[in-house]
């Protein structure tokens, strides 16, 4: 088993979620989700924005089959939109459509969203579908332009890692798109594998929205690729209004600060709540560079990614101990 796939499948362990909860923010995630409430979630935005960087808020959540915790993530999110109002800062949501019922009622979970969007809506914030696993792309999609034909201020996530993703790309040009590489293990059959084949086609998906696309939210932590970006955004003379950089909170902090301080539109993906344990497995998934980046903000020195593995086994161990 890779690394990678290692993680996923810790990501999708009920039974170490549950009890992550219970455990709380250790042995790293506190350095990667922003605090546990709408409280905590306020003042790291507050941060944040003295920096000039906006953000894009999660309101994290794993596991979700039961209408009743579907509800209760919907009125999370409802509060989240009222108090980023209130404090008027310079953010906005993502929401996932899976922890709004998307896997127990497709129409209770398009309430869900339809509720959500049209507060957002009230106080023009804008609102980002996040995309999942291939079993749910497509029926995200389809809630994107259903909810759509009412409302202007959606966009969702395009992931190049699949194989479909231009196709995507080019259907719906006409929203603001976040491109990604992806964080989930997909087969071979349906998305590609290696990290040449995913980086030249998140690329390809990146230039062509920023040529034909309303707005291109450009998620990356690789510094080669955002240079290649930036040469390609002054060699076409692509107006800033059309596009922003965008990582992860807890990754890369000084990259994205400076990228903010040269001009450059910068937002980060703060997540937020107890539910943390699949986000924080799936970033450690991603690439073997962010298991490194989150081991650097914890010791606060170089290290390599040995250590950051003794440091996840230990935190799974802890929680197994806990159990029994």
């Amino acid at each position: 088993m890779s690394l990678k796939d290692f993680f996923i499948a810790l990501s999708e362990n009920q039974f170490l979620n549950n009890n992550a909860k219970k455990y709380g923010l250790k042995m790293g995630a506190a350095s990667v989700v922003a605090g546990t409430n709408i409280p905590e979630i306020i003042e790291s935005i507050k941060e944040l924005n003295s920096h000039g960087i906006s953000c894009t808020v999660d309101n994290l959540g794993e596991f979700v089959h039961d209408k009743s915790e579907a509800t209760v993530a919907k009125e999370q999110i409802l509060d989240l939109i009222e108090a980023i109002h209130q404090n008027g800062v310079n953010a906005h949501i993502s929401v996932k459509p899976s922890q709004l019922g998307l896997d127990i009622d497709y129409d209770f979970c398009y309430e869900n969203l339809k509720e959500i969007i049209a507060l957002a809506d009230q106080y023009h914030i804008f609102v980002n579908f996040d995309m999942e696993n291939y079993d749910r792309l497509q029926p995200s999609f389809d809630l994107l332009e259903e909810l759509s034909q009412d409302y202007q201020n959606v966009g969702t996530v395009i992931q190049a890692y699949f194989f479909r993703a231009k196709e995507d790309i080019e259907k719906y040009k006409n929203y603001r798109l976040r491109i990604v590489k992806g964080a989930y293990k997909e087969p071979s059959d349906i998305a590609y594998q290696t990290k040449e084949e995913i980086d030249r086609n998140y690329i390809d998906l990146v230039e062509y929205h920023l040529l034909n696309g309303k707005f291109t939210s450009i998620a990356t932590h690789d510094h080669n690729i955002i240079n290649h970006i930036k040469k390609f955004i002054a060699d076409h003379q692509i107006s800033k209004e059309k596009y922003e950089f965008q990582m992860l909170y807890g990754f890369r902090r000084d990259m994205q600060i400076e990228l903010a301080k040269e001009g450059y539109n910068f937002c980060t993906y703060v997540p937020f709540g107890q539910d943390w344990y699949g986000y924080f497995m799936r970033r450690l998934a991603e690439r073997p560079q962010n298991l490194e980046l989150v081991v650097k903000q914890i010791f606060n020195k170089r290290t390599n990614a040995l250590i950051g593995v003794a440091a996840a086994g230990f935190t799974i161990g802890r929680l197994t101990k806990r159990k029994k």
